[in-house]
């Protein structure tokens, strides 16, 4: 299991995976669309008082004033370390190709 990851490799799964299509379809995190936002619960706080943002790929939460990239996210929901978690973002960045 690689080990090092370059900062492109970082940059393009930060950038290249949807972050609403992750948390929806790969965490199958409870989600909705609410004020036209997509909204999602939030795995820290377990509150809606989220949005994510297309132009930054970032999901936030304002309960818990926290951001959250793709990496973020696999990390925390799926309880993964750093390598397992980019490892993970990286098979499903490749299933999409």
């Amino acid at each position: 299991m690689k080990r090092h990851f370059s900062s492109r490799e970082l940059f393009v799964l930060r950038n290249h995976i949807p972050i609403d299509t992750l948390i929806e379809t790969h965490l199958m995190l409870p989600s909705k669309f609410s004020e036209g936002y997509f909204r999602f619960l939030c795995p820290l706080c377990n509150e809606f008082q989220t949005a994510t943002k297309a132009k930054t790929n970032l999901a936030r939460c304002f309960r818990c004033e926290r951001n959250f990239n793709t990496i973020d996210m696999v990390i925390i929901c799926k309880g993964l370390r750093f390598v397992e978690g980019v490892n993970y973002l990286k098979t499903i960045l490749n299933n999409c190709g």
